[in-house]
């Protein structure tokens, strides 16, 4: 299931170009301008931030309960105000492997934010400890969403349209603020009760302005978009936008509804489950469909085709999820059987 999204390295946000309707990479310019907007609006919040950092240590305010989150660069721990009790979410991040600017950025960002009902509340309370960074947040008690996703199963289908549902709302509403989130993936959804009801989305080191011009330097993996894996247009890279995130939502729906992965990198020279995808993609022939899609519906079928474009620009927005909530994306056992046999 699952694993660890891969590191690319951010870079500055391209300057828009003068003299045309496009800028880079087919990003319009009104498109880069809203990404260098976001990107000077968190600068300036980071200014401010960084000025009012409450510098002491986690322990003489707050009181540990338990871990909730361990990562490679911090954890995130459930602890209570030491004199109102109150119960709060704490992730710290070692002095060690985070830069007080890395800390700032990703601070700032939850807090650009807002409120919105699938992402996790962000308090505007930073803090400085002698080996550390901390910020407090609402505390998700119920884990993240891996937990929950049943092995060549996946979720049951109402639950798996609610939270395609809310995540797509959470990242049309950061795709609002001129950011891209890039870092969709279960681990990164937090559940907020036992029936899997609400989800919200959590951790944005890795959520960049529009326009940022970005790497891979690792391996793909399978929510890697195939834009990121080609020849970037620029030495410094590729202009990131939201069609990225598309590309990622379309993924985790695919695990939601099947319980594994659809492919395990979006390289055709690598992986013949991707090539299968592109063959029937552009046939449109049953007698084309790849194993993994065995069992999905049409309705299903054509959700996952806008989101899962290999063009960026074809790609369907998050949005586009809403006009097929409420129909059916999985076959009924004894069609899906059905289909395997006639080939269809």
């Amino acid at each position: 299931m699952p694993g660890k999204q891969s590191e690319d390295r951010p870079l500055e946000v391209a300057a828009v170009e003068d003299g045309g309707d496009e800028g880079l990479a087919s990003l319009t310019a009104e498109e880069l301008q809203q990404g260098q907007e976001a990107a000077l609006a968190l600068e300036d919040m980071m200014a401010l931030s960084a000025q009012t950092l409450v510098r002491t240590e986690v322990e003489e305010l707050y009181e540990e309960v338990r871990p909730l989150g361990q990562g490679r660069f911090g954890r995130v721990l459930l602890v209570t105000h030491r004199q109102k009790g109150t119960p709060l979410a704490l992730k710290q991040l070692s002095k060690n492997s985070t830069s007080l600017r890395g800390f700032l950025y990703e601070f700032c960002v939850g807090l650009a934010l807002g409120k919105h009902p699938a992402i996790v509340v962000a308090y505007g309370i930073g803090i400085e400890s002698a080996a550390s960074y901390s910020f407090l947040t609402e505390p998700i008690l119920h884990g993240d969403l891996i937990t929950f996703i049943q092995p060549k199963v996946g979720l049951p289908q109402p639950a798996a349209q609610r939270c395609a549902s809310q995540l797509a709302s959470a990242l049309g509403h950061i795709h609002s603020h001129g950011l891209v989130y890039r870092d969709l993936k279960p681990e990164n959804v937090l559940v907020c009760d036992p029936a899997c009801l609400r989800v919200k989305l959590t951790d944005f080191g890795h959520t960049r302005p529009r326009g940022t011009l970005l790497r891979l330097t690792g391996p793909p993996i399978p929510y890697t978009a195939p834009e990121l894996c080609a020849p970037p247009p620029f030495p410094e890279g590729l202009p990131i936008q939201p069609a990225l995130d598309a590309w990622a939502l379309g993924v985790l729906i695919f695990c939601l509804l099947t319980g594994y992965f659809p492919w395990d990198q979006p390289l055709v020279q690598a992986d013949p489950f991707f090539e299968d995808f592109l063959i029937w993609q552009a046939s449109g022939q049953p007698q084309d469909r790849p194993q993994p899609w065995f069992g999905l519906t049409p309705a299903a079928d054509s959700l996952l085709w806008g989101l899962l474009d290999p063009h960026p620009r074809r790609r369907n927005p998050v949005s586009s999820i809403q006009g097929y909530l409420g129909q059916p994306w999985r076959q009924r056992q004894g069609e899906a059987e059905e289909l395997r046999d006639d080939g269809s």
